[in-house]
Formats: C-alpha cells, structure tokens, sequence
C-alpha cells in the first residue's frame, strides 16, 4: 500500500495553474516538524506537494501560507532522461486529500502570536526580559 499522511504548515501560498483542459494544478510545501530533533541539525522537513482538480481549487480558495493542513498523498517516481542523457530520479507527493488540521480561530491566534515580539519560543516558553531581579519573576 502506497500511503503518506504529514501534518504541517504552508511554508508559502500554494502555486495554482490552470492547464489547457482548464483543470487546476496546485503546487505548495509543507513544513513538517521532525519527531527527533538533533543539535544542529534541522527541526523541520519541508515536502512538495501536487494536487489537481477540486482539492486544488480548494487550496487556492481557502488556504495560505502558515494554514496547518492533514494532507494524504501517495508517493510517485518521476524518473525520466534529461537532455543531457543523464538518468534523473525523482519522488513525487500526489495529494489524495486534504483537510485542515486546526479550527480557523486556532490558526489566526497562531499566526498573530508568530507576529507579536512577546511570543513564546519554540519549546512554549516566553524569555524573561532584561533587568528583571529575582522578586518581579512570578515563578522560580
């Protein structure tokens, strides 16, 4: 069985084309956390994507960059021969479906917290501010 499922966030807004048939291609990534995180290395795997049909057309409609989205896809080789006469090979994420991952007023208050200078860090913790002494921190 051929089957993907990632959870992540729209790393930029996906990139739709519309073919000669008048059928909807989307292209997007998507930022996909690691489960094991390595000094150094990176956290986050960012995976490209094709849609077509509806679930592209629903992609251009209603998501952008930072939306979190379920995506079920299956993974194709696009192996093909370059001009050059060099064998190239590829894997392809094709999208079977797509859903949202959290509710709209989630992803509005993640994408506001992103923007605000007192946001919380990566692991959910907020800096302390410079010059602060011992008795003004509310917990030790």
């Amino acid at each position: 069985m051929n089957l993907c499922i990632h959870i992540g966030r729209l790393s930029r807004d996906p990139e739709v084309r519309y073919g000669q048939s008048g059928k909807a291609v989307a292209m997007f990534s998507l930022a996909v956390d690691r489960k094991f995180k390595r000094e150094g290395q990176a956290t986050a795997d960012f995976l490209n994507f094709k849609a077509f049909g509806k679930t592209a057309e629903f992609l251009e409609k209603y998501c952008h960059k930072g939306t979190k989205l379920v995506v079920q896809s299956q993974l194709q080789n696009d192996n093909f021969t370059n001009k050059e006469g060099v064998k190239v090979y590829r894997d392809s994420l094709m999208v079977d479906s797509v859903e949202f991952a959290e509710s709209k007023a989630a992803s509005e208050k993640a994408n506001k917290s992103e923007q605000s200078p007192a946001s919380p860090t990566s692991d959910g913790f907020m800096d302390i501010p410079d010059g602060l002494s011992d008795e003004e921190v509310p917990f030790r």
